[in-house]
């Protein structure tokens, strides 16, 4: 599985979550579990943004270089 992939199927399990929170389907019981699962999706996405910064970043580096 690609970055791309993980990042796209981590948000869009957050946003799944969000909209759920924000409609109230999650009862008082799942709110604790859904709440600790976004939180992992959330450092998930974020490691995979700074991954992606620091190799684009090594890419331009590259250029400037040529």
């Amino acid at each position: 599985m690609s970055t791309k992939e993980t990042y796209k199927a981590s948000f869009d399990e957050l946003q799944k979550i969000v909209a759920e929170m924000e409609s109230g389907e999650i009862g008082v019981d799942e709110l604790a579990d859904k709440v600790k699962r976004a939180s992992v999706l959330i450092q998930k996405c974020k490691e995979i943004l700074s991954k992606t910064e620091v190799d684009v970043q090594k890419i331009l580096d590259g250029l400037d270089e040529s």
